[in-house]
């Protein structure tokens, strides 16, 4: 069965409590169960998961490397702006990848407008709120 991976880097498990005026008062569960939703109607399985750890994001990046794998969504979280390492994990799977942001990063602090990430991946959406995973979910079947 083909399968959409969904990857969220740090600080994402705080969603719904965590600066709430900044990214929304929706939980990651929420955003999941959405997902799995989505993920029925279309026919296909969904991984998701979350960590805090660098090293755990680019072992799923690894693993997602399958035929099975049609895309990957990730939130690197502050991972976006520094991490070489997710950047190459990305570029050396073959399913393409959609970076997502809840917030807008460029109407934020200047360090936030920079992705390493980005360069590497098929699309990045940002800005629109959590609608965003929904957005990168369905481009996998544009």
């Amino acid at each position: 069965m083909k399968r959409i991976v969904v990857l969220n880097g740090p600080n994402l498990n705080l969603l719904g409590s965590r600066e709430v005026s900044v990214y929304g008062s929706t939980t990651l569960k929420d955003i999941e169960n959405s997902l799995r939703d989505l993920a029925d109607t279309n026919g296909v399985e969904l991984d998701f998961w979350q960590s805090n750890h660098e090293g755990q994001i680019i072992d799923w990046l690894h693993d997602s490397n399958s035929e099975e794998t049609i895309g990957v969504i990730i939130n690197p979280g502050a991972f976006t702006h520094y991490s070489y390492a997710i950047r190459d994990a990305v570029a050396a799977i073959r399913p393409p990848v959609i970076e997502v942001h809840i917030s807008n990063v460029h109407a934020r602090e200047s360090f936030r407008h920079h992705s390493v990430i980005a360069p590497v991946c098929e699309g990045q959406i940002l800005g629109l709120g959590v609608k965003g995973y929904k957005l990168a979910f369905q481009s996998f079947f544009l």
